[in-house]
């Protein structure tokens, strides 16, 4: 099972989309860096996961919460998808301006 899944993710790594705006304008978009976030999260590099796109960790849970109020209704699931979401989308931007400067 394990060799299957490793093949799995070394094909999973030539089939990534390249980012437009990078390929146009020659910088990054909001969004560079979360694909190969996944995969090293899939890989067990949780470190190098937050270096390329530091917004995984909270983009998880935000839909991860959605998909569990969808199916059972939280009492605080707004508030929780509402803050998620702030998050974010914060954490986002500041990467992305962080790419910007740098």
């Amino acid at each position: 099972m394990s060799s299957q899944l490793a093949i799995y993710f070394l094909a999973a790594k030539d089939y990534m989309l390249p980012c437009l705006n990078k390929q146009l304008f020659g910088i990054d978009c909001p969004g560079c860096g979360l694909q190969r976030s996944v995969l090293l999260l899939f890989e067990g590099e949780f470190v190098a996961a937050f270096q390329m796109y530091p917004a995984i960790f909270t983009l998880i849970p935000l839909f991860g919460i959605i998909i569990i109020n969808r199916l059972f209704s939280l009492k605080y699931g707004s508030q929780f998808i509402i803050g998620l979401s702030i998050s974010s989308v914060a954490l986002i931007l500041i990467n992305f301006i962080l790419k910007l400067i740098h």
